[in-house]
């Protein structure tokens, strides 16, 4: 299916790895330009020569606008705006968990995007076919035990982008969110270790009370997640607005 976007120009924040590095794989074999930071200078290095990359800790507002600023001028110009930043937060009870963990959960999950959106819209307008996709998660919609602060700034995403759907509307800036379910690799490792640990269990076991809660017991790819992005930034996606789509092998619960 070609999707049109050879030429677009896209910014995709921590795109060095993970989902991240799927969704700049994947609009650079659509034909587009792509412009990434992340906070891995090891992995922003493995990245194509043809990538413009900064390296970034989204939490610092001014360096992130920065970088949006310096990718703007880079691309010459902006037609899709990728929030992919985010961490999983700290695992805990609600009265252990330390004020500055949560604080960083916020800035990193939530707040980088309110920065990138303010400084990418004046751009966007400019664009034939202006676009902006956030990365939620499944617990932006059902919430998550032991992870209050990774989903409150998830449910967050999901306000953000509503909200952003109608006030740029009048612009045909499209705003739609991705929510990923249970996806392979290294930070869902992580979390379901620290799950295992809080509640006495092992992994095993609490892999698979995760999978017992889908229809599909199987992880979400980054590629799977990399494909309703790029199809959201693509024409065909022209009247798709103010959307939070679930790719998550129909997840009933988390945790």
């Amino acid at each position: 299916m070609d999707l049109s976007l050879e030429g677009a120009r896209i910014i995709v924040t921590a795109g060095a790895g993970g989902i991240g590095r799927a969704i700049v794989d994947g609009f650079r074999e659509a034909g587009a330009q792509v412009a990434t930071c992340d906070i891995d200078e090891v992995a922003l290095a493995a990245l194509p020569e043809d990538i413009f990359r900064q390296q970034v800790d989204v939490a610092d507002s001014d360096a992130l606008t920065r970088f949006v600023d310096a990718a703007v001028e880079r691309l010459g110009g902006l037609d899709c705006l990728v929030n992919n930043a985010g961490i999983a937060g700290p695992t805990g009870r609600i009265e252990d968990l330390e004020v500055g963990v949560i604080e960083q959960c916020l800035s990193i999950c939530l707040t980088s995007q309110f920065v990138t959106i303010g400084r990418a819209v004046p751009h966007l307008r400019q664009s034939h076919n202006p676009s902006i996709v956030n990365i939620s998660s499944l617990a932006g919609r059902l919430g998550f035990k032991l992870r209050s602060p990774y989903a409150a700034a998830k449910w967050g995403v999901i306000g953000l982008t509503k909200s952003m759907a109608i006030e740029l509307g009048p612009d045909k800036i499209r705003v739609n969110a991705i929510l990923p379910g249970i996806v392979a690799g290294d930070r869902q490792r992580r979390v379901l270790e620290a799950r295992a640990l809080a509640r006495g269990t092992s992994f095993d076991e609490a892999e698979r009370e995760a999978f017992s809660f889908t229809s599909i017991h199987d992880y979400v790819t980054p590629q799977q997640i990399a494909d309703q992005v790029i199809f959201l930034a693509s024409p065909r996606s022209m009247t798709v607005s103010g959307q939070s789509i679930s790719v998550c092998g129909d997840t009933g619960m988390l945790g």
